[in-house]
């Protein structure tokens, strides 16, 4: 409420290091009354899912640190990389359904992949939540086998419906709109 607070520079400094999810700060009573909040509190919007996450600043012990860590944690983006930090935000995500695109990040198609696979996270906005795994990292391991990947298998698609474990998956050469749109699509139906 206070826009010259020590949480307030807390929150100018976090903004400072993460340039590429907007910030905002309100003071107004209007809008605090809007989203329910009463008290000091960074609240992350999320179009992805059209969910949110409140962060209580009135604890005395958040600091920018704090702040970034939990922006991280529970961001989601149009495609989310996966990773320790991302996994809670995906976990946590409302959507039932996820894809995931199980590939090697250092292969050279994979900048056009990635530019695809985007565009038709476009099209499932607000139903699945894409994600991409690089199947480089050690602790993604895990969940390659759990799809019973081999290596020699990638790129794969991997959907898959939280409230019942049902899944699906789709060894891909290429990847295409319309290949991640059908298999989408079908899975769904």
């Amino acid at each position: 409420q206070e826009p010259e607070s020590p949480e307030a520079s807390e929150f100018h400094q976090a903004a400072g290091r993460i340039p590429e999810v907007p910030f905002g700060l309100s003071t107004s009573p209007a809008v605090l009354s809007h989203y329910g909040v009463s008290a000091n509190t960074v609240t992350l919007f999320r179009r992805v899912d059209n969910d949110r996450r409140d962060l209580d600043m009135n604890n005395k012990d958040i600091d920018t640190e704090k702040m970034i860590r939990f922006v991280r944690m529970n961001e989601l983006r149009l495609v989310t990389e996966y990773n320790p930090v991302t996994a809670i935000g995906v976990m946590q995500s409302s959507l039932q359904f996820n894809l995931l695109l199980i590939t090697d990040k250092m292969s050279p198609k994979h900048p056009e992949q990635m530019r695809r696979f985007r565009a038709a996270a476009e099209l499932f906005k607000g139903k699945i939540l894409f994600i991409l795994l690089d199947s480089n990292l050690k602790s993604n391991e895990r969940v390659v086998s759990y799809f019973q990947l081999k290596k020699s298998q990638l790129p794969a698609l991997a959907i898959f419906h939280t409230p019942d474990d049902e899944q699906d998956v789709m060894t891909v050469d290429e990847i295409s709109i319309e290949h991640v749109q059908d298999f989408c699509n079908r899975f769904i139906q």
